[in-house]
């Protein structure tokens, strides 16, 4: 790894026009590349404290070992200058959105003497007019469908060459799918008028031919000529089919590309949705790994330039409306650039409120499914996860394998309501059967990390609870029941069965040096030295371990690094879930809270015999044992509880804490 300042050039060689750079490593492989508006600023921002680096962009620097730079005349140029090297050189610090295939596109090639309907993907040919795009299936149903009512020609030169010579049509031709010119059933001139007709159909006048069909029907009703009538009735019906399909979303005149975005702190994924003549035409998706610190707008940037940059033509593909989720960096450079690719005026916007906010919403919303299935999918990958836990286990130094690991989180709102959660992860999935709570009180609810060390001491007292009863004694039998938990500060570990015996190989916090070192201190108590302890610290990702004064910086792309986040992440989602629970239960408060030995079911059984608290606290004794389950202890205990609250001043009745609702429970 090099030294930043081995390579830094000095700061008055550097120029303060705007310009592109480049980092290279030191077999010269370009590693990332960056355009700024004034090049000294900002190359110099790399150098100034390499120490206090982003992760992403401290790896960068470190892997490099050199950099160079081009001045060019305006931003403009660096913004097409910049695209142009990331498609060259690919950097792997460089932001690259991939999709795992192209889109296609319905082409009608109607330079061609016969014209011919076809799916289409790649480069644009000249002459040959483009709809789209659709998703594979949606497409070629599309095209079934049409050739009924519009028969074009759609075979091969191959396939026409063999009808023209033997005078015979292809199987389309029979199945009237085709109005077969190959052998003269229609002209040549016929044929191109039927193509044009397709081709308005597919442009947004599928109205017209509709209502003419109709009437063509109609007419044939009238001649009592029903055979010609039902093929105009079903041909009217695979119209309807095709154009309903594209539900109009937006006014008839809208042609845009609405993109949008969802991440977190290691991916991002980005769906579009085409929108030609109002109708969603099609969608695509990609999923982009962030291994370059870059903000919302700079992603969309980049996302524009691989979008619209991939093909040389882009006359037609590029709409007059892109609708994006924020503004993106260099905004008006990029309007300048794809409106010279387009060879008309384009116009980037947020979409604020009416249907093209509601529309972003939803292509939101199919951003934030495509992540999730893309990390379940990742996560259930057994090579990539095989692959993590390796990673992790080398980048820690361990020397045992991590078959199971165990993760704690802390959740309150300022010290109320502090709980805990335990999430376990064995060969890199999720055991929930494992999950634990922990309701955390005293003075071990004072901050996290007293918090974090009251945890982590009862787990592994009751492990070692659990371990002691497991273990039988000399010419005993073990007793399968023996395991019993019996511990009253966890409720829900009450009569648990040698819940906490199995040990973890790795205990991973959640947060920083602090809360780390009292993880450990807790194990190091209780006389435990084969669990190994790291924290993960949320604000830069790095993993602390005990005693240590520097933390681990695990690559952005590692897949060790995943894991562990996924980890995090899940302990956090488990430990707040339990601490809203805990906290909407404090918020509801009545005076026959604190009876002894009156629960909910009989409180309610109390309530419903006697209608209202008031009417409770007005009977005797002896009348509150005609309640279902109040036996005579009990109807004293709850008036003299009653008697006591009401002598302490103490409220009465139920409130709730949150609106301020008096209730009579």
């Amino acid at each position: 790894m090099a030294d930043p300042a081995s390579y830094r050039p000095q700061t008055g060689e550097i120029p303060t026009t705007p310009g592109v750079y480049r980092f290279r490593d030191p077999h010269g492989r370009v590693i990332y590349v960056g355009k700024a508006k004034n090049l000294r600023s900002r190359l110099n921002s790399y150098f100034a404290n390499p120490a206090g680096l982003l992760p992403k962009t401290h790896a960068m620097v470190h892997a490099a070992s050199s950099v160079e730079w081009t001045m060019v005349g305006s931003e403009l140029e660096s913004l097409q200058l910049e695209y142009t090297w990331i498609k060259e050189f690919k950097p792997r610090f460089n932001v690259v959105f991939r999709d795992d295939k192209t889109y296609p596109y319905l082409a009608v090639s109607m330079g061609e003497k016969l014209p011919r309907v076809q799916v289409m993907r790649g480069e644009r040919r000249k002459g040959t007019r483009y709809f789209g795009p659709y998703t594979a299936g949606a497409i070629r149903e599309t095209m079934d469908t049409l050739l009924r009512v519009f028969p074009v020609r759609s075979c091969s030169p191959g396939v026409l060459k063999r009808a023209q010579a033997s005078g015979r049509p292809c199987l389309l031709g029979y199945i009237d799918k085709c109005s077969a010119p190959c052998v003269g059933r229609v002209t040549a001139e016929e044929h191109r008028a039927i193509a044009e007709d397709f081709c308005s159909f597919m442009g947004g006048e599928a109205k017209r031919f509709i209502t003419r069909l109709e009437k063509d029907m109609g007419a044939a009703v009238a001649e009592l000529d029903y055979e010609r009538a039902a093929r105009l009735r079903d041909d009217i019906i695979a119209l309807r089919k095709v154009f309903e399909r594209n539900a109009v979303v937006l006014s008839e005149d809208t042609d845009a590309d609405v993109f949008a975005l969802h991440d977190d702190d290691l991916e991002a994924s980005v769906q579009v949705f085409h929108v030609r003549g109002g109708r969603v035409r099609g969608q695509r998706g990609w999923v982009v790994e962030k291994v370059e610190d870059a903000t919302t707008p700079e992603l969309i940037e980049h996302l524009l330039q691989q979008v619209y940059g991939e093909d040389s033509d882009n006359q037609g593909r590029i709409p007059r409306e892109v609708l994006v989720p924020e503004v993106p960096s260099n905004h008006h450079e990029l309007l300048e650039w794809l409106g010279g690719l387009r060879g008309a005026k384009v116009d980037i916007r947020v979409p604020q409120r009416g249907d093209k906010a509601a529309l972003m919403s939803t292509v939101r919303e199919n951003a934030e499914q495509a992540l999730k299935l893309h990390k379940v999918r990742r996560a259930g990958d057994i090579t990539v996860r095989s692959l993590a836990l390796q990673e992790l286990q080398e980048a820690l130094d361990l020397p045992v394998p991590l078959l199971r690991i165990e993760c704690y989180d802390i959740s309150h709102v300022q010290g109320t309501n502090v709980v805990a959660s335990m999430v376990v992860v064995e060969d890199g999935l999720p055991k929930k059967a494992d999950y634990r709570k922990f309701s955390i009180t005293g003075a071990a609810a004072s901050d996290d990390t007293a918090a974090m060390h009251d945890v982590l001491t009862r787990r592994f007292r009751h492990y070692l609870q659990d371990k002691s009863a497991q273990l039988p004694k000399s010419g005993e039998v073990p007793n399968p029941g023996a395991g019993e938990a019996s511990s009253s500060d966890d409720a829900a570990l009450t009569g648990a069965k040698a819940r906490f015996a199995y040990p973890p190989n790795l205990v991973v916090v959640d947060g920083g040096q602090p809360q780390v070192n009292a993880a450990a201190r807790a194990l190091a108590e209780l006389g435990i030295d084969d669990v190994y302890v790291v924290g993960l610290a949320k604000r830069l990702e790095e993993v602390w371990l005990p005693d240590s004064d520097f933390p681990v910086i695990l690559p952005r792309t590692s897949q060790g690094l995943y894991l562990l986040q996924r980890i995090r992440d899940e302990a956090h989602r488990f430990a707040i879930t339990f601490h809203r629970q805990k906290r909407g239960k404090a918020m509801t408060v009545s005076a026959l809270d604190g009876v002894p030995g009156l629960g909910e079911a009989k409180r309610k059984a109390l309530v419903a015999h006697f209608g209202s608290l008031k009417k409770i606290k007005a009977a005797t004794a002896l009348e509150l044992t005609a309640a279902k389950g109040i036996g005579p202890a009990l109807a004293e205990a709850v008036v003299s509880h009653l008697a006591a609250a009401g002598a302490s001043g103490e409220a009465a009745p139920a409130v709730n804490m949150t609106t301020g609702e008096i209730l009579e429970i």
